[in-house]
């Protein structure tokens, strides 16, 4: 589609691990906002923490999906809830780890169309240093993306690892044939941001969308205690400074390759700040601190 004799250049967010009602309730009450703010044509997010720390339940991707995000990706928590089995088989926006077994419950990848009628698909790929052990992430990747570009050239990989040294090498494996591979999981925010070569963004880890006033989303305090005393403890989700974080991508919407990748944390009280009671007022797209 032309515009003006202008290729189209699609405005992707893309966020990082929803961690419990604290994640769920910053896009709840922010991210309508936020996409007519900053004019995007699509919200992507990691949502494999957002019931209660760990999976994710079929109520809370619908409240996710009413509060704006359009694609879904998961990890290695996929299955903590049995219950968003169905939702994983029946629902064409959310999707298992590529690399998983065959057998295993949901689809390799999802994919949906902006209002503008672009179609945009998401791959899940699970790394293995560190991680359970899974089928091999590249052998995955080079089935998969294949069958995803027979639908669309604008295509975003969620690499969910826990080394750096395996998104580093999905990131390069890729490029050129993907729109952006973007890491989770380690729910902090990497300053990494960049263009790889022929139009694929990578960012080493997109951060975490819940409350930083913790380790790494859950309470300090039950954490502390256990590292020391090695005694077993409930890691209950924090609550305080809760932000979203992750990167901006814009992609042109022909070629599929990456123009620009922004990163971005917003924080709630800012959020506060800018849309109670404001609703017009624009939301500058800046880098995080």
């Amino acid at each position: 589609m032309l515009q003006n004799n202008l290729p189209k250049i699609l405005r992707v967010l893309m966020l990082g691990d929803i961690v419990g009602s604290p994640g769920v309730n910053i896009l709840q009450s922010y991210l309508l906002a936020i996409k007519k703010s900053m004019g995007l044509d699509l919200v992507i997010a990691n949502a494999e923490n957002a019931a209660g720390g760990s999976g994710l339940t079929p109520s809370i991707f619908k409240k996710l999906k009413a509060a704006g995000v359009d694609l879904f990706t998961l990890g290695d928590h996929i299955y903590k809830k049995q219950e968003i089995v169905n939702t994983l088989i029946s629902e064409n926006c959310i999707c298992k780890p590529a690399n998983y077994p065959p057998s295993s419950p949901g689809k390799t990848f999802a994919f949906t169309n902006t209002v503008d009628g672009f179609t945009v698909a998401v791959v899940s790929l699970m790394g293995r240093t560190f991680m359970r052990p899974v089928d091999c992430p590249f052998l995955a990747a080079e089935k998969t993306i294949p069958e995803v570009q027979k639908q669309t050239n604008v295509i975003i990989v969620d690499i969910h690892a826990e080394a750096t040294s395996d998104k580093y090498l999905m990131g390069h494996f890729l490029k050129g044939k993907v729109s952006a591979v973007l890491g989770t999981h380690t729910h902090v925010q990497t300053a990494d941001e960049q263009i790889l070569g022929d139009g694929t963004a990578f960012i080493c880890d997109l951060g975490m969308t819940g409350p930083y006033d913790s380790v790494l989303g859950r309470s300090i305090e039950p954490v502390t205690a256990t590292t020391i005393s090695f005694l077993p403890n409930q890691f209950s989700v924090a609550s305080g400074d809760v932000r979203m974080s992750g990167v901006v991508l814009e992609i042109n919407a022909a070629t599929g390759k990456t123009d620009s990748i922004s990163r971005v944390q917003f924080c709630e009280k800012d959020l506060q700040e800018k849309f109670n009671g404001t609703e017009d007022k624009k939301l500058v797209l800046q880098p995080s601190p």
